[in-house]
């Protein structure tokens, strides 16, 4: 008997210590895994603080700081297209509002990026609505051919306003000799305007601009509208530039429809940002359309497909997200 309790009491032990041994494992593997991912800063490079890339890019922060876990964003008023490009280059910004046209010239090296050659990594996010090539102007200055021999704000030095003011320009058949080009920015060539210190200034930027809505307040506004010669001329030699009028009233005293060209500004993103981080960032965006609307009616023009307008090579994230929903 005695050897019969000894057995049983060591098959009891046995079975204890393989149920113990069974319950340390479960209760190793079903501890929860505390790690976490610290979101990363994003600097978003904008523009002058008068004009819409720094209110666009302001109300996306306002918008979605708190919505965004990947990352940490902060706008910086810069001096916008060119600017943007090698602020990313130097790793002093890893996303940018910028000129859809200035994108490409970075990428292949032309235009403002002749001397330094294709440099960028920027990549392509989204085209978010047009940017207007807009002719500010003493009254009597009708079409562009009107500036021939008149002193003329072309924007920031190697901006995108400044590329394409010369374009229009040289389109019509004005060289740097037939213009006496001076360089500022957007409040800059109102302030100068507003003095008598010049005849007329460029903004590349959607309509209606700060700039030009302060200005037009206390004083009369004439904006130069492209004759049918002029656009025909200009849209031909640069197909990126296409027509995109400022309907009457834009501006308080435009009793009239302007004729313009336009541009695209678009959303890009350094190629060292993660895919997570920028696809969550275009799924914020898209999910929250309305409330950045509200928050700058130049959200409400972003579609589908104008974001997909592309000059530049597309961010994986970015091409994730379209891909999802079927835009591509």
């Amino acid at each position: 008997m005695k050897k019969f309790l000894a057995l049983v009491l060591s098959v009891l032990m046995v079975l204890s210590l393989v149920a113990c041994g069974g319950e340390k494992t479960t209760d190793t593997d079903t501890t929860p895994d505390t790690t976490t991912t610290e979101p990363v800063d994003v600097v978003l490079a904008t523009g002058g603080t008068s004009g819409t890339y720094y209110a666009v890019g302001g109300v996306l922060q306002t918008v979605l700081g708190d919505k965004l876990t990947l990352c940490n964003l902060t706008v910086e008023s810069t001096g916008a297209s060119k600017a943007n490009v090698n602020m990313m280059t130097d790793g002093e910004a890893q996303m940018a509002i910028l000129q859809s046209d200035v994108l490409n010239y970075a990428h292949e090296g032309t235009f403002t990026f002749a001397e330094t050659g294709a440099e960028t990594s920027a990549l392509w996010v989204m085209g978010i609505y047009n940017e207007t090539v807009q002719i500010l102007a003493k009254p009597g200055i009708n079409t562009v051919s009107d500036l021939k021999g008149k002193t003329v704000c072309v924007g920031d030095v190697g901006s995108g306003t400044e590329v394409n003011a010369w374009q229009v320009l040289g389109a019509v058949g004005l060289t740097k000799d037939d213009v006496n080009a001076v360089n500022g920015s957007f409040q800059d060539g109102v302030d100068q305007l507003k003095d008598g210190k010049i005849d007329a200034a460029f903004t590349v930027a959607g309509a209606p601009t700060t700039a030009i809505v302060d200005y037009a307040t206390t004083n009369e506004l004439n904006l130069v509208s492209l004759s049918a010669d002029e656009l025909a001329k200009v849209t031909a030699e640069y197909p990126f530039l296409v027509e995109d009028n400022l309907a009457a009233g834009t501006y308080t005293g435009q009793d009239a429809e302007v004729c313009c060209v336009a541009v695209q500004a678009a959303l890009v993103a350094d190629e060292t940002v993660s895919e997570d981080v920028v696809y969550e960032l275009v799924k914020a965006i898209y999910d929250n359309q309305a409330d950045l609307t509200a928050g700058h009616a130049k959200w409400g023009l972003l579609s589908l497909e104008t974001a997909l307008d592309n000059t530049a090579p597309m961010h994986p994230g970015a091409e994730k997200y379209y891909k999802e929903v079927g835009a591509l």
